[in-house]
C-alpha cells in the first residue's frame, strides 16, 4: 500500500509500505480521512515518536475491510472511526484508570503505523462504529473532539461560567462548541489569525479578539483554556483567571516552553491549574456528539489533499492557513 512516512525528522516521503495483517483481535481500516495536528508537526520536528521512520495519522476513519479471526463486534464494511490510544492496562497508571498515562504508552500514528495510509491497523476495541448515511471522511473530527471532551472531565463545568479560550484552530473552536453545551454564560476566544477570530463569531462566540485586553472583565474568568500551546497565550491567559477559576493547559506546548506564574495568588484566590493528556474514556461520547451534529464539518475542515500532497498539507498547517486540514487517502 501507499503511505505517508515521516523518515526522519523533517522529512517526509511518500512510500510503499507493506499492508497490514491483522491479529486475532484487530481489523483493518481502508482510510477515508485523516486529520493533521500539532502533534504530527511535533513528530516532524523530533518530538513525540520514539523511532523512525514512522508513518503518521492518530485521527482518522475509514471502511472495515478486513477483520480478525476472533473480531464479532464489526463486520467487512462497516464504518468506524479510530482511537489511536494503545493502553498497557497493567502498569500503575491503567490500573489506577488512568490509561492516558499508561507508562508503556502507544499510539496509532504516533508509535504504530498510522492513518495517512490507505490501510491502517486498529485493534477492534478502538473502534467507533459510525451510524449510517454519514460522511466517514468527516468522522476523523472524533479523535480530536474526544479530546476536548477529555478537557472538559477535568473543568469543573458548572452553568453560567464564562470562559476565555486561546486559540480559534480546531480545538479551540472544539472547546467553544463544548462550552456553548455545558451552559456557559460568555465563550471569549482569543487569536492573532483574523481568518479564524471570523470562523468562531461563524460558530457563536461570545466575542472573538486579538487581545483578551480587548475585553472587559473585572473579575477575570471562571476558565480559562490555552488552545495554543504558545508561552506567551499562557502566561497572559493564567494572569486572566478569576478568584476560584480554573486553567486548563490544553494545547501541546514544546519541551522546552516555560510560563510565569504567580504561586501567591495561586493560593491566596484558589485557584486550579490542571491539564489534560489526549483521549481517557472519551472517544465514544465523542463519537455520538459527533453523530448527534455537534461539529459542522463544512465549517471545521476547510482543506482536503490526496495522500501524495501530504508533505504540502503539512507545511500549510505549520504556517497556520485554514482549520482542519484533512488527507484522503
Amino acid at each position: 500500500m501507499k503511505a505517508a512516512v515521516v523518515v526522519t525528522p523533517g522529512r517526509i516521503a511518500i512510500e510503499k509500505v507493506p499492508d497490514p495483517t491483522p491479529g486475532p483481535r484487530d481489523v483493518v481500516v481502508e482510510v477515508a480521512g485523516c486529520g493533521i495536528c500539532g502533534t504530527d508537526l511535533h513528530i516532524m520536528d523530533g518530538e513525540f515518536a520514539p523511532a523512525y521512520p514512522i508513518v503518521p495519522g492518530h485521527e482518522f476513519a475509514g471502511r472495515v475491510v478486513e477483520v480478525g479471526g476472533a473480531v464479532t463486534e464489526l463486520s467487512v464494511g462497516d464504518l468506524v472511526a479510530v482511537d489511536p490510544s494503545l493502553h498497557c492496562g497493567e502498569c500503575y497508571q491503567c490500573k489506577r484508570a488512568r490509561g492516558n498515562l499508561c507508562e508503556n504508552w502507544n499510539a496509532i500514528g504516533v508509535t504504530r503505523p498510522g492513518g495517512a495510509a490507505e490501510f491502517a491497523l486498529a485493534p477492534v476495541a478502538n473502534c467507533f462504529r459510525l451510524p449510517d448515511g454519514v460522511n466517514v471522511a468527516d468522522a476523523a473530527l472524533i479523535e480530536p473532539l474526544s479530546c476536548a471532551v477529555r478537557g472538559f472531565d477535568v473543568l469543573p463545568r458548572r452553568l453560567a461560567d464564562h470562559y476565555l479560550i486561546y486559540g480559534a484552530g480546531t480545538m479551540g473552536l472544539m472547546m467553544m462548541e463544548l462550552a456553548k453545551r455545558a451552559g456557559a454564560a460568555s465563550v471569549s476566544i482569543v487569536d492573532i489569525n483574523p481568518a479564524r477570530l471570523e470562523t468562531a463569531r461563524l460558530l457563536g462566540c461570545t466575542a472573538a479578539v486579538t487581545s483578551a485586553d480587548e475585553l472587559t472583565a473585572p473579575r477575570g474568568w471562571d476558565v480559562v483554556v490555552d488552545c495554543t500551546g504558545v508561552e506567551a497565550a499562557i502566561t497572559d491567559g493564567l494572569g486572566r483567571v478569576g478568584k476560584g477559576g480554573t486553567f486548563l493547559q490544553f494545547g501541546v506546548a514544546s519541551y522546552g516552553a516555560r510560563a510565569v506564574i504567580e504561586p501567591y495568588k495561586i493560593y491566596n484566590q484558589e485557584i486550579t491549574i490542571t491539564g489534560s493528556m489526549a483521549v481517557l474514556h472519551s472517544f465514544d461520547r465523542a463519537g455520538e456528539l459527533w453523530a448527534g451534529g455537534l461539529l459542522d464539518a463544512g465549517v471545521f475542515v476547510s482543506h482536503r489533499y490526496p495522500l501524495d500532497d501530504y508533505a504540502k498539507a503539512m507545511t500549510q498547517f505549520r504556517e497556520g492557513v485554514g482549520r482542519k486540514i484533512q488527507i484522503e487517502p
